[in-house]
């Protein structure tokens, strides 16, 4: 199983990267964690035409939906499911029709739209899903692929369910979009050693940081001073770029 950062930037994409989508290539199905541009590589990646695609959406900001704009360039035979949190169904419609977008029925690829809930899912994939702490309504992902469990926390600030969502996991991909030493503000993000103390206490076995705001990380330096920063707490902390890939076995 292979995980492949496409874009790693909050907010807007700079020459540092582009904004957030995570490829998960497992052995049964491709596993999209949000349509920030860096979704356009996902062509680079998606080769096997029998597995199937599933598109997760954490919640609406731009950042996170903008790249979906771009599906209309993919020819992918099997489709996209697109899962989104059942609340944000109506809003998203609204979104992804014109003058926004042009609508599902006419891209080249066939979206179906996937209703999610809080909790347990089994249909048409197994996962669970976790309301976290944000500004809007936004969901966190836990998966168990090949006896490994990937955790994505999308955007989030310190809340409850961060532990549930953590807990033992293999790879815990955390968001950082606040500097060291940055406290948490209504808006609901985290910090380096937030990100690590939670990696700590939920028994992770690996923290990938991303999810940097280009604001407080202007250039990839910033991002090595957050890594050191999360490392002093939870040593096995790895602040990703874009294309970087992590394999599991």
């Amino acid at each position: 199983m292979t995980i492949t950062f496409l874009g790693t930037n909050a907010w807007f994409d700079t020459e540092t990267g582009n904004t957030p989508s995570i490829l998960i290539d497992s052995e049964t199905a491709y596993i999209v964690l949000d349509a920030g541009n860096g979704i356009y590589k996902l062509n680079r990646y998606i080769k096997d035409a029998t597995k199937p695609i599933y598109l997760f959406i954490s919640h609406l900001h731009f950042d996170h939906i903008t790249g979906l704009h771009l599906l209309n360039t993919f020819h992918f035979v099997q489709g996209i499911n697109l899962m989104v949190p059942e609340v944000l169904v109506p809003a998203l419609t609204t979104v992804f029709q014109p003058p926004y977008m042009a609508p599902p029925d006419t891209l080249n690829v066939k979206v179906t739209v996937v209703p999610t809930c809080e909790g347990e899912n089994k249909v048409p994939i197994q996962f669970s899903a976790f309301k976290m702490f944000h500004s809007s309504t936004n969901y966190g992902y836990r998966f168990t692929l090949e006896n490994k469990v990937v955790a994505y926390s999308g955007d989030t600030g310190i809340c409850d369910n961060e532990l549930p969502l953590a807990h033992e996991a293999d790879v815990l991909i955390y968001e950082c979009s606040n500097e060291p030493g940055h406290k948490q503000g209504p808006w609901g993000h985290m910090n380096p050693a937030e990100a690590a103390t939670i990696a700590k206490n939920a028994g992770a076995k690996q923290l990938l940081l991303m999810h940097f705001a280009p604001n407080y990380y202007p250039n990839l330096e910033a991002r090595v001073e957050a890594e050191k920063v999360a490392r002093e707490i939870f040593p096995n902390t790895k602040a990703m770029v874009d294309d970087d890939q992590i394999l599991l076995s």
